[in-house]
């Protein structure tokens, strides 16, 4: 996480700590940062679906192929029963 020096109005962030139940101001400006990346990602989606912008999901979805597992590179032994 980087580490950034700014102004903030206090009244605001007391307010949305407040809003979000944080102790901190770290906290309160990340979950103001998260709130608001989620609402406009909300309403950009929103959008696209009133205007008709999404693609047709009546029909049969073709999903990709599932790609191999890779051989386990560090397998976990058995456990052995102690009473045996």
């Amino acid at each position: 996480m980087a580490r950034t020096v700014i102004d903030v109005d206090d009244a605001l962030l007391a307010e949305a700590a407040e809003i979000f139940g944080t102790k901190t101001k770290v906290a309160t400006v990340n979950a103001a940062l998260e709130d608001v990346v989620k609402r406009r990602k909300r309403e950009a989606f929103f959008n696209r679906l009133v205007e008709g912008r999404l693609p047709d999901l009546t029909g049969p979805v073709d999903r990709p192929e599932a790609p191999e597992a890779a051989p386990d590179e560090h397998p976990v032994p058995a456990v052995r029963d102690k009473a045996a």
